[in-house]
């Protein structure tokens, strides 16, 4: 019963956090004009992974997306690239987790072979969650970078040569889903143990006699007069067979009959 709740939960959580992923990458948020020296602006920026965007004070948000990846910088790229492989592992896995779940049967599959995608979803999501953190760092740590550099032109006097972006709500949640990912695929690890069906350490093993199995009856024992031996005869023309009497033995002439 454990196994199945492990496994489930394992799921669920896995779910949650693919499905976060995506809300992620999709969001537009991922970093926002930073409005700590100016809090009064009748424009405010904000940029995502796929566009950036410009609302202003009044209500209207235009948003522009970017029409060629040349420009964009190599980092940039990279966390998308990491963003989409961890969505699609995850739904990859999800797949492959349906049909390993233990509360559902489909045809004479063995509790093994569930045992083995159930282990394949869960380094999938466990993946999965890895990509996804990275990519949020990665562009966490651009915008640092970015920041620091923006305040040391501030305060050189430059005050007009670029705009500071810090943490959009997209981070957070790509961090979140990133550890329920992970999570998952750590638990869906766990149940793959309770799947393995358990094997004794010593095999036993069975003997058969080699030769064939002799019957050996109990009964009176028959006393001979002496040494019996077969000899071997040959029929010849002026051989006669002894006869045989009624307990099958041949019976032989005797020195008297000859008299």
């Amino acid at each position: 019963m454990s196994t199945t709740i492990c496994q489930v939960m394992g799921f669920l959580v896995s779910s949650l956090g693919v499905a976060g992923c995506i809300v992620s990458t999709a969001m537009d948020m991922w970093s926002t004009q930073d409005l700590y020296d100016n809090p009064v602006t009748a424009v405010f920026q904000y940029q995502g992974l796929w566009r950036s965007c410009v609302r202003q004070s009044s209500g209207f948000t235009e948003c522009r997306p970017y029409f060629t990846i040349l420009g964009l910088p190599a980092m940039f790229q990279a966390v998308r690239a990491l963003m989409i492989v961890g969505i699609v592992l995850g739904i990859l896995g999800l797949l492959v987790c349906v049909f390993a779940l233990k509360c559902i049967h489909i045809g004479s599959m063995e509790n093994t072979a569930k045992a083995n995608m159930t282990l394949t979803s869960g380094i999938m999501f466990i993946i999965a969650g890895l990509c996804a953190i990275t990519g949020v760092s990665v562009f966490a740590n651009m915008l640092v970078t970015n920041f620091w550099m923006s305040t040391a032109n501030m305060y050189q006097g430059m005050q007009n040569v670029q705009n500071r972006y810090t943490f959009g709500s997209a981070l957070f949640v790509g961090w979140v889903a990133g550890g329920l990912a992970l999570v998952g695929g750590i638990m869906m690890c766990l149940a793959c143990r309770g799947l393995v069906p358990e094997e004794s350490r010593y095999k036993a093993v069975s003997y058969n006699a080699s030769g064939r199995n002799i019957s050996y009856r109990t009964g009176p024992y028959k006393v001979g007069s002496g040494y019996e031996a077969e000899t071997k005869t040959r029929k010849g023309a002026g051989y006669e067979e002894a006869p045989r009497s009624e307990d099958g033995r041949r019976s032989y002439p005797s020195k008297y009959d000859y008299v």
